[in-house]
């Protein structure tokens, strides 16, 4: 049975508003950072930083991150600032390049997990009985395999482009959130308002769409954010072992090209994996920030 003109008017309804209050308690978040989590403020500066970085990169007169025209294995100088590699390939505007491939992948990979694990958790808490019983399965399928492994079955049988390196991080990050959205969704279930709802008459479409999704909502986003840093170094990994798209510069390929050059061209793989670090950080941080400001009973923690 598909959705009724007024099914659909209620979810959007419901999406704008969980949306309105997310945009609304922005401010309030960075109120609260700066009032009590200078480490969640800080985690928001990198992110920003890094955002705006990978937004611009295009505009910023840097050489072409694929050119060698220069000469290789330079240390850092003013001409190059963080060198060059064997290939006589800038490392600045390679790292810099980096962060837009990394953000890239990492935001698409965790909001398109976040989305799947949001649609199918809600829908198992809410349907229960037979149709949360299969997708426990098949999550507990997904949870028992290790990811990273998991993504080097996927990514092996795969074409190494930047599309396939996004839907196998996704395919592999979303069923923590599930998981998680489930146990809410079993939890909200057990509301008293809820309860009203349903004996007032309610199909269980009506409770999913109007009073489970907009409280499930900010418990995704705050996933969502933590799942960013997790697609990051899984895209890391998979690139280090030759498994990204070899056409963009990745933090990860620049890693291990440079790994076997660390005792006398350091530069080449320092500052992607310094790169990598910082902003894997920035997201962890923002994330638990976020996490606390939404449990009020973890800001005393």
């Amino acid at each position: 049975m598909g959705f009724s003109r007024g099914s659909i008017r209620a979810l959007a309804t419901g999406g704008f508003t969980a949306f309105s209050r997310s945009l609304d308690g922005f401010v309030d978040l960075v109120r609260f950072m700066g009032r009590s989590d200078l480490a969640g403020l800080t985690g928001l500066v990198i992110v920003i930083a890094t955002g705006l970085i990978a937004a611009t990169i295009s505009l910023w007169p840097l050489p072409n991150p694929n050119s060698m025209d220069y000469p290789m294995n330079q240390p850092p100088s003013l001409n190059h600032l963080f060198g060059t590699d064997r290939y006589g390939r800038d490392v600045l505007s390679r790292v810099l390049w980096g962060a837009r491939v990394s953000l890239s992948v990492g935001l698409a990979a965790a909001f398109s997990a976040a989305l799947l694990g949001t649609i199918l958790g809600v829908v198992a808490g809410v349907y229960g009985e037979r149709v949360d019983a299969a997708i426990s399965r098949v999550i507990e399928v997904f949870l028992m395999m290790p990811t990273f492994f998991l993504a080097l079955l996927i990514a092996a049988v795969t074409r190494p482009n930047i599309y396939n390196l996004i839907f196998v991080v996704a395919v592999t990050s979303w069923p923590t959130v599930a998981r998680v959205v489930r146990g809410q969704v079993l939890s909200l279930k057990e509301m008293q308002y809820v309860e009203a709802s349903r004996a007032l008459g309610a199909s269980d479409r009506f409770i999913m769409i109007k009073h489970i999704l907009p409280q499930v909502v900010p418990l995704t986003l705050s996933y969502t954010v933590l799942l960013v840093s997790n697609a990051m170094l899984l895209e890391a990994g998979l690139s280090y072992l030759g498994l990204g798209d070899p056409n963009y510069p990745s933090w990860g390929r620049m890693i291990y090209e440079g790994q076997q050059l660390i005792f006398t061209a350091w530069w080449v793989s320092v500052f992607p994996g310094a790169f990598l670090t910082l902003t894997v950080l920035g997201w962890n941080l923002l994330g638990d920030s976020l996490s606390r400001y939404l449990n009020p009973r973890r800001r005393t923690l």
